[in-house]
């Protein structure tokens, strides 16, 4: 049995370990998703992640790319989300250019966002963070998308990044999709915007008052409630 084998047969038998099926059919139900559920919350999930961490240390990006698909390929909820951990476990070795084709699959096919906010902030994040230059160039394909979670990973990903943040186009990312009608859109245009205003108070509220009538009053609303809580805005 080679690694890869090994790791998947692992967290299987793990999860199955845990599994409580009474808490399955509410954990799908909370999610809205058709995708079938073991019912393993997340605090044992976390043990799982950690002997991952243990156990599993693998040094070959192709290698931990087959390993993270192996998992991601599994059909139950929590698989995906102990993929998504697993990755994040080796990411400032592996969040490289070349890693950005397996995050945008993972963001494809997850569509919906428990699954697509942590690849976005986490690993889209990390590969944004070290490589800026690269992955700016493809984000701004990504703006563009007809997939909104792939917009949506543009509008978010540097949710991390704080002073760091490439401010001008997080702005243009917000305003490019400020008229757009879907919900996961708008809440991440006033996510965006309501983390960087903790760095940029002044830049997030002009940007607000500035597109106030064109944006949504979710967005608004999100964008402005840390400005409102210090009093530097009125609702």
């Amino acid at each position: 049995m080679d690694r890869i084998d090994h790791l998947r047969e692992y967290v299987v038998d793990a999860l199955r370990g845990l599994a409580n099926p009474a808490d399955a059919g509410p954990m799908q139900a909370y999610m809205k998703t058709d995708m079938p559920f073991l019912g393993v919350k997340k605090p044992a999930r976390v043990a799982v992640e950690r002997e991952l961490k243990a156990r599993f240390r693998i040094e070959e990006r192709d290698v931990w790319e087959q390993a993270v698909l192996a998992l991601w390929s599994l059909p139950h909820r929590e698989e995906k989300y102990i993929a998504i951990a697993f990755a994040k476990l080796h990411r400032r070795r592996h969040c490289v250019p070349a890693s950005l084709p397996l995050f945008e699959r993972m963001i494809r096919e997850g569509a919906w966002w428990d699954l697509v906010d942590d690849i976005a902030s986490n690993l889209v994040g990390e590969v944004w963070s070290a490589h800026r230059a690269w992955t700016e160039e493809r984000m701004d394909r990504w703006i563009a998308d007809d997939d909104p979670w792939v917009r949506r990973t543009a509008i978010i990903g540097q949710l991390k990044h704080k002073d760091a943040i490439d401010a001008e186009r997080l702005y243009r990312y917000c305003a490019t999709c400020m008229h757009e009608k879907e919900f996961f859109i708008r809440k991440a245009i006033g996510w965006a915007l309501r983390q960087h205003s903790d760095v940029d108070p002044e830049g997030v509220r002009e940007f607000l008052l500035t597109h106030r009538d064109a944006l949504s009053g979710l967005s608004f609303r999100e964008g402005s409630k840390h400005l409102v809580k210090a009093g530097l805005m009125e609702r």
